[in-house]
Order: structure tokens, then C-alpha cells, then sequence
């Protein structure tokens, strides 16, 4: 009886293993890269994000930002101006 047992035990792994390979689906011959598209979207709105944050952070801590748009708005009144 003991030794049927550790017999059994030794093998168990290996049993495991062949029902649960048993039971799996087959791969697919082709893979939808829906998963793949959806990620790379992400990445990218998460890379837009970080720039749009680094922005964010430079035109708090800086003048730069009012100067740029006095610039703009005073190019755009003189062009109005005639």
C-alpha cells in the first residue's frame, strides 16, 4: 500500500499536468490583435498625458507662459490694426 502510494505521489505532477494539457484549448492559428491595438492606445495616451503634465508643471512655476500669450495676442491685434 505504501509503496502504490509513493508511487502515486511521485507521478502526481506529471498526471497533473497531462489532464490539465488534456482540457486546454487549442492555440488559434491567427491571434486578434484587438488587445494589441487597445494597448498601444494607452501608451500613447499616457505618453500625451505625461507631456501634457510636464507642461502643466513648467507654465506654473514660470512667467514664460504670459509672455508667450502677450506675444501672440499683441501680434494679433497689430495684425487687426491693419
Amino acid at each position: 500500500m505504501l509503496r502504490s502510494i509513493v508511487h502515486v505521489t511521485r507521478r502526481l505532477p506529471a498526471l497533473l499536468a497531462t489532464a490539465l494539457l488534456a482540457h486546454a484549448p487549442a492555440p488559434p492559428r491567427w491571434r486578434d490583435e484587438g488587445g494589441q491595438t487597445s494597448a498601444e492606445y494607452a501608451l500613447v495616451v499616457l505618453g500625451a498625458a505625461s507631456v501634457a503634465l510636464l507642461v502643466a508643471v513648467w507654465a506654473r512655476n514660470t512667467d514664460q507662459v504670459g509672455s508667450l500669450l502677450d506675444t501672440i495676442f499683441g501680434g494679433i491685434s497689430r495684425m487687426a490694426r491693419g
